[in-house]
């Protein structure tokens, strides 16, 4: 699977991790080049809070494109150390 957003892969992985339609990428599958800070958070019931990157791709940024769960709920563990993407972002 690939991520790619303005043209550039932000993300690219055969390990990738399906819930709820999104696919979330092994950290490590992230290229940081592209990757800044968000301090946007948001609360999932079943899996808990998310944190979230912004991407800066090209001199252009795309705010709180990606999110992931540092600390995911037990019922969630299966996304703990991946990111998921949205906002533009194409996954394919």
């Amino acid at each position: 699977m690939k991520a790619s957003w303005n043209g550039v892969v932000v993300a690219e992985s055969d390990d990738t991790v399906l819930v709820e339609g999104n696919h979330y990428f092994p950290e490590s599958a992230l290229d940081r080049r592209y990757v800044t800070f968000s301090n946007h958070r948001s609360t999932c019931a079943w899996k808990g809070e998310a944190s979230y990157y912004s991407l800066l791709v090209n001199g252009e940024l795309n705010p709180d494109a990606a999110w992931y769960y540092p600390d995911p709920k037990p019922e969630a563990d299966m996304v703990r150390g991946r990111v998921a993407f949205w906002k533009g972002v194409k996954v394919e």
